[in-house]
């Protein structure tokens, strides 16, 4: 979920010490030869102006960026989806990520190298020229929530809340498809909202031209693993099914940010999709891919569409392997409120929300393999509070994200 909140640093409690990774049950065992180990992370390294994460990287003293960077080094993901991380043209941020903090071992952690590296620009911030937020007018000056309201994707500026892909294997660049100016029209039967007064569209005819499916972007990217089929990464960050209005338009955007997938992984249904360079088309039958990202949306519980990420969870071509941790399973039944009414398993959770009113603890972040992509070992890095490494998650005020790490390991093609 987008936070609007800014994450607060670890309580001095939570000590920082050296611990070998055998010391800690939720650090998995590294994949086998022949697997790959892909993963999603919302690291929550948005900040509010441009520019601003990357002169905190600059130097290695970002307390949150360490606390990150060690979680990456203890699960050690092959492949990486990083959401919210705050994208610029020249890819400063990452390259500051990588050398000050992945590239330095944290508290004992190995380093990590990825020298592969996609990153693209997303919607967030990016004016759209048109009122999306219904106030009657158009903001085209960025910087303040009206503007971020009215923008193809909330953000304060163009690339906020961005994300970006790293890799220890090849990534095939010439054949990376985007989709960041797909138009919401453009989806056949899209879940448009409507005005419930008027039962009208709620947004103007102006908008509708305009207006881009992907709050961020989508992405088909391309991994070679060194088996002569490349691994589709099929990677996004859907808007949160909340922060709107009666119209419930957030709800509906997210349901068809999701479904685009859906439907692009099934061949009959994916001839209406075209992709930035504007070639038709979904993905190629019978390719293995991963469909990764914070998709802002429980099966069972939450704000969002009841069958938004279901169509994914029960697609023929989809694998759900349902990754788990005991550390969410303790976090629910501590922290109680809303999660004391959930019905979905919590230790399926990988986002730590408000209790109180809610919507509580929710599985929202996903690396969902093909079928053709047998899954070795799953897991959410979400320590218990016995667990040494507890201090890189901990409870609000967190000194990481409130998102967890969530990885699959699945043999290569």
């Amino acid at each position: 979920m987008a936070s609007t909140a800014t994450l607060v640093l670890a309580a001095s409690a939570l000590v920082a010490s050296p611990v070998p990774a055998s010391a800690s049950s939720s650090v998995p065992e590294p994949p086998g030869e022949r697997e790959v180990r892909f993963a999603t992370f919302n690291t929550a390294l948005e900040r509010p102006e441009e520019g601003m994460l990357a002169e905190e990287l600059a130097t290695p003293d970002s307390e949150q960026a360490r606390n990150i960077a060690e979680i990456i080094q203890h699960v050690r993901p092959d492949v990486l989806l990083v959401n919210e991380f705050d994208h610029d043209d020249e890819g400063e941020g990452l390259r500051l990520f990588q050398d000050n903090y992945l590239s330095v071992g944290q508290n004992g952690a190995d380093p990590i190298d990825y020298p592969y590296v996609y990153s693209a620009p997303v919607n967030t911030g990016v004016a759209s020229g048109v009122d999306l937020n219904g106030d009657g007018v158009a903001v085209t000056e960025p910087g303040t929530p009206e503007y971020a309201e009215d923008a193809f994707g909330y953000g304060l500026f163009p690339g906020q809340y961005g994300m970006a892909v790293l890799s220890k294997y090849p990534i095939v660049t010439d054949e990376v498809r985007t989709f960041q100016t797909f138009r919401w029209a453009d989806m056949p039967d899209a879940l448009l909202p409507t005005d419930p007064e008027t039962g009208g569209s709620y947004y103007s005819e102006e908008a509708l031209e305009v207006l881009r499916l992907s709050s961020k972007s989508h992405w088909d990217v391309p991994i070679d693993t060194g088996r002569g089929r490349p691994v589709h990464l099929l990677a996004s960050h859907p808007t949160p099914p909340t922060f709107d209005g009666p119209e419930r338009r957030n709800v509906a955007r997210n349901h068809d940010e999701i479904r685009f997938w859906a439907d692009y992984v099934t061949r009959r249904d994916s001839g209406y999709i075209y992709d930035d360079e504007g070639v038709r088309g979904g993905l190629a039958p019978g390719a293995p891919f991963v469909i990764a990202g914070d998709l802002n949306a429980d099966p069972n519980d939450g704000d969002g569409h009841p069958e938004a990420v279901t169509r994914l969870l029960d697609h023929r071509a989809v694998v759900d392997v349902r990754p788990s941790s005991q550390g969410g399973r303790g976090a629910a039944q501590r922290q109680g409120g809303a999660n004391e009414d959930h019905v979905g398993d919590p230790g399926l959770d990988s986002a730590d929300f408000n209790d109180e009113p809610g919507p509580g603890n929710l599985r929202v972040d996903y690396v969902l393999p093909s079928r053709s992509l047998p899954a070795r070992g799953s897991g959410v890095f979400w320590p218990t509070v016995d667990d040494p490494l507890f201090r890189l998650t901990g409870d609000y005020p967190f000194p990481s994200s409130d998102h967890r790490l969530v990885w699959v390991d699945v043999a290569r093609p």
